[in-house]
């Protein structure tokens, strides 16, 4: 009369006994965090970002994952561009989610906040997005702080250029946002004009909550500027042109990449069209295999998407799909979730060939940076579109 029972109990022993004898971890997803902007001005970004990884994780999870079949997981956090925020956030997903990379966001000042936790806790940081040179300069070593990337000092660099090859500009003019980011620009614009022999006829800041820089721009006017390079995002960069046309003054705006973050055209009006900014890739103008793969996979998964029109802004999808394979063939490398293992990974990459570019052992211990000043292209906003500027 016992004997269905005695039969249930033999069956649920059988089935214990089977999962012990399976791999430890075949069923343990391997967490990849993302702190960022998921709310603001700079939403739209922070959308772009989560795209481009989760692209990445399932084609990497339809491979059949990581370390004999352990799939990848994004765990998202909104970090509403607060340093204070990130920081708990990181903390959160370190600690909680158990996170094998974290990936930082959009602000300089978020991801400067977040570094020296992740080398604390040995877990390694990949930067989609905010191009402050000191985050993976950062002076740890070792250091497990990685970015894929535009880096502040390298495009520093390429505004001057760029100002002077295009615009002529022989009086440049600085108009910065008020905190870390600008001041990291700050210091690689004045460098890099300094080895052409030349200096700014005016550095001025703004805050990022301001209205009007009708008054920093007077100044700069008055001081004789033929162009201005501009570092901010979207809604301070976009008082900028406001107070531009307030004064009427038209002159050339050559930007960090600030304003693609989100509704820069809406908030800042017709002339939006006339700022000149820096990318790291566009999906318009002749594409690879790759491109076309992802492009096809956004459409598939977002009913938004029916076209490079609408994968806006175009970097963020791109620089956190390259840097999610990156780090998934660190990973891989490793054979390890630990993280001084995957930080080893990294340097072990040989070739991956990737969406902005093939990549040739992109990382090393003295060079965290994957991409350098060749990958970089100039672009504009045409009908709410970033398109690559006509040469």
């Amino acid at each position: 009369m016992f004997r269905p029972q005695r039969r249930a109990l033999l069956a649920t022993a059988a089935a214990a006994l089977a999962m012990t004898t399976l791999p430890a971890h075949a069923a343990d997803t391997i967490k990849i965090g993302l702190i960022t902007a998921l709310s603001g001005q700079s939403a739209r970004a922070g959308e772009s970002l989560t795209r481009g990884i989760t692209i990445a994780i399932d084609e990497i999870n339809a491979r059949g994952g990581l370390l004999g079949g352990r799939k990848l997981e994004l765990v998202r956090r909104d970090d509403e561009g607060n340093p204070a925020k990130g920081v708990l956030a990181a903390r959160e997903l370190i600690y909680k989610e158990k996170v094998a990379v974290l990936f930082g966001g959009l602000d300089t000042p978020v991801s400067l906040a977040i570094v020296p936790i992740a080398n604390q806790e040995k877990v390694p940081f990949m930067g989609p997005w905010a191009a402050g040179t000191p985050i993976t300069h950062n002076g740890a070593n070792p250091n497990f702080a990685f970015r894929v990337s535009a880096v502040d000092e390298v495009v520093d660099k390429a505004m001057v250029q760029y100002a002077q090859k295009t615009f002529s500009a022989t009086k440049v003019g600085l108009i910065l946002v008020n905190n870390p980011w600008g001041e990291s620009n700050e210091k690689g614009i004045v460098a890099a004009m300094a080895a052409k022999g030349g200096r700014p006829v005016g550095i001025e800041k703004f805050e990022g909550t301001d209205v009007d820089v009708v008054p920093q721009l007077g100044r700069l006017k008055a001081a004789g500027a033929d162009v201005l390079l501009m570092v901010g995002n979207v809604g301070p960069s976009a008082q900028v042109v406001k107070s531009l046309d307030r004064m009427g003054w038209k002159v050339p705006v050559v930007s960090h990449w600030g304003p693609a973050g989100g509704r820069f055209t809406e908030l800042a009006g017709p002339n939006a069209k006339n700022v000149h900014f820096v990318q790291t890739y566009s999906f318009f103008g002749a594409q690879t295999p790759v491109s076309n793969r992802v492009v096809a996979d956004l459409k598939a998964k977002y009913s938004d998407i029916k076209g490079p029109d609408d994968i806006t802004p175009a970097v963020g999808v791109a620089n956190a799909y390259d840097a999610t394979q990156l780090a998934a063939l660190a990973i891989a490398k490793a054979g390890s979730t630990k993280g001084d293992a995957i930080r080893e990974g990294f340097y072990k990459i040989d070739r991956y060939e990737g969406l902005i570019k093939t990549y040739v052992k992109p990382f090393a211990p003295q060079q965290h940076d994957a991409l350098g000043e060749n990958d970089y292209v100039w672009a504009q906003f045409i009908d709410n579109r970033i398109v690559p500027v006509k040469k």
